[in-house]
């Protein structure tokens, strides 16, 4: 490669590939960016001086894309790819070892492919924020129906408080004047369901924080203690392990001791319900600098992909009819949030899940 001309149509094909990949990127669809990815790769293959000879491979995070022939053994060029001032992957456009040295490439080509490294950076950049984005969206549009919800369910469990309180006193005086046992078995039913659906206005009086809250330093290890007793019967009869661990038996927290009780009750009881007859449920407390760390992770079918968003939301429900409201967690999430706490979930190997609260120390 002596001659102007020569020297001119290789700028020519470099300024072409260049425009190329800039146009590819331009387009992206970010759903379908392997195929973007790809044809950067066969682009920047006819950027090069010897065309025929020359293969590319591209890998850049979770993608990974090559030309057909694209072989260990051949010398090549190499630009490291940056997302957010990062190596996060890279590209190298290669000769045949046998019949090729470093010496072949053009130090204009090493510029080039330097470019669309960069290029190829942004547009991972891009894809990551479009995705904060979406994610932030999300959870805004979230956090506002469940503001909403507050807000109607709290006007619901303030309206049929009163009925219900009725329905009970005056079954309560009925039961006093009745001697029939099938009349009073009937008033001890409506007796019954009256004090179920008084549960679940409490549970949403939970949900909406109407419930009035009395925080003060908590012992956490008697706290749950004292929720595993009470889930024993349900424990024996699935024949379920629970064991318990602590970094510390002193472990302390500020908050309502009625609410913490109502977390643990909820996410355990779930995790009793989902465990497989004979199953582990493990409850482990660990006090980390300012945040003390619940984990209660269990070996049932676990959360799929499809519910895994839905599952904090009110009346949201996979058990059968007649045997949840739907209320349990979106009451705990409810919780959580008044004494700034977080709660998340992951899968558990090789199966089940495992729900995390975390709440501040102070």
């Amino acid at each position: 490669m002596t001659t102007a001309e020569a020297k001119l149509k290789e700028r020519v094909k470099e300024l072409t590939c260049l425009y190329e990949v800039t146009s590819i990127i331009v387009n992206s669809d970010y759903d379908r960016l392997e195929a973007s990815l790809q044809d950067i790769v066969e682009s920047l293959k006819r950027g090069w001086q010897f065309i025929d000879d020359t293969e590319v491979f591209l890998s850049v995070g979770e993608y990974e894309t090559q030309t057909e022939n694209f072989k260990k053994d051949k010398v090549a060029l190499r630009s490291n790819v940056k997302v957010f001032n990062k190596i996060d992957g890279h590209i190298e456009v290669a000769y045949p070892a046998h019949r090729y040295t470093i010496e072949d490439f053009l130090e204009e080509e090493q510029i080039l492919l330097d470019n669309v490294s960069l290029a190829v950076g942004s547009l991972l950049e891009r894809k990551h924020i479009r995705e904060s984005e979406a994610t932030a969206r999300r959870q805004m549009e979230h956090a506002d129906r469940l503001h909403i919800l507050g807000e109607i369910t709290a006007g619901i469990a303030h309206e049929l408080n009163t009925p219900l309180a009725n329905i009970l006193g005056f079954a309560e005086l009925l039961k006093e004047s009745v001697r029939d046992p099938a009349n009073i078995r009937d008033l001890k039913k409506i007796m019954d369901n009256a004090i179920f659906s008084r549960e679940i206005v409490k549970k949403l009086m939970f949900f909406a924080c109407e419930m009035p809250q009395e925080m003060k330093v908590v012992s956490l290890k008697p706290v749950i203690e004292s929720v595993v007793k009470l889930l024993a019967p349900s424990l024996r009869e699935k024949k379920i392990k629970l064991n318990t661990s602590f970094n510390s038996d002193s472990v302390e927290l500020r908050a309502d001791t009625v609410q913490l009780t109502q977390v643990l009750f909820n996410i355990i009881m779930n995790a009793v319900y989902y465990s497989p007859f004979g199953g582990l449920i493990h409850v482990s407390v660990t006090e980390i600098e300012n945040k003390i760390c619940i984990s209660i992770s269990d070996e049932g079918s676990g959360i799929t992909a499809e519910h895994a968003d839905k599952i904090f939301e009110p009346f949201f429900t996979t058990k059968p009819i007649g045997e949840g409201s739907g209320l349990g967690l979106s009451v705990v999430h409810g919780i959580m949030g008044s004494h700034k706490g977080v709660i998340a979930h992951k899968p558990n190997t090789p199966k089940g899940t495992i729900f995390t609260v975390e709440f501040p120390k102070s």
